[in-house]
């Protein structure tokens, strides 16, 4: 005999397919699902603990347990693309808000990101990128001002990329990528719509020009439940 949690779980899942749970509604709580199947607050903790496991639930404290909206964006992870480009193969247009757009002095972190001298001068852009109102992507880009001695922030709402080939014919070439899960940040929380989130994918890219000049550091910080990071690899004989 099927254990009752299991059934509770997958009648459950079954709702959500099925759109009688919709994606961001709150299931009905721990006591009235308790009533609900008849059933011990145990065995519903167990179904949710599952549910959560799986992918379909986010716990939200003191609010209950949110349906997560499992339509997911797929992310290459190799390529070098812009977020423009990625974007025109969306069936959801995002949207781009431009928060920051300056030159500064490098700080003591990108210097050591960029490999920098104390003197250099840093383009600091910060982006957020929304899908249907709800901003899920924190863009921070730092340029070297000796490569890209303007920039505005037309360019930044529009595309970078775009702007230093198109423009400033810059010939970028490659980049290094490193993917961590971290704890979100202050900056990330006052920006990204986060509640209930407890852990955030950060992307970080070391862009290249064809001499191999690093050029560029950014860091692209991503609410977990959106996106799928893939990639293609086929094995060497």
């Amino acid at each position: 005999m099927r254990t009752k949690y299991l059934t509770i779980y997958n009648e459950i899942v079954e709702k959500m397919e099925a759109g009688i749970y919709k994606p961001n509604s709150l299931l009905a709580s721990e006591h009235e699902l308790k009533e609900q199947y008849d059933t011990s607050r145990e065995t519903i903790r167990k179904a949710l603990n599952l549910l959560a496991q799986n992918g379909y639930i986010q716990k939200i404290r003191g609010k209950g347990s949110m349906v997560i909206d499992r339509n997911k964006f797929d992310f290459p992870v190799s390529g070098l693309v812009s977020f423009k480009e990625l974007a025109s193969s969306m069936a959801e247009s995002p949207e781009t808000e431009v928060h920051t757009c300056e030159l500064i002095t490098s700080s003591k972190e990108l210097e050591q990101q960029l490999q920098l001298k104390s003197s250099d001068n840093v383009w600091e852009i910060i982006r957020t990128r929304s899908f249907s109102g709800s901003k899920i992507i924190l863009d921070k880009d730092y340029l070297l001002e000796k490569y890209v001695p303007t920039i505005t922030r037309e360019h930044a709402e529009d595309s970078i990329y775009a702007y230093l080939e198109n423009e400033l014919k810059l010939a970028i070439s490659f980049a290094k990528k490193e993917i961590v899960v971290e704890e979100p940040t202050e900056e990330d929380r006052a920006l990204l719509d986060l509640e209930g989130f407890h852990n955030i994918v950060v992307i970080k890219n070391y862009v290249y020009l064809d001499d191999a000049s690093l050029f560029q550091y950014t860091e692209s910080r991503h609410r977990p439940d959106k996106f799928r990071f893939v990639d293609f690899a086929r094995r060497q004989h």
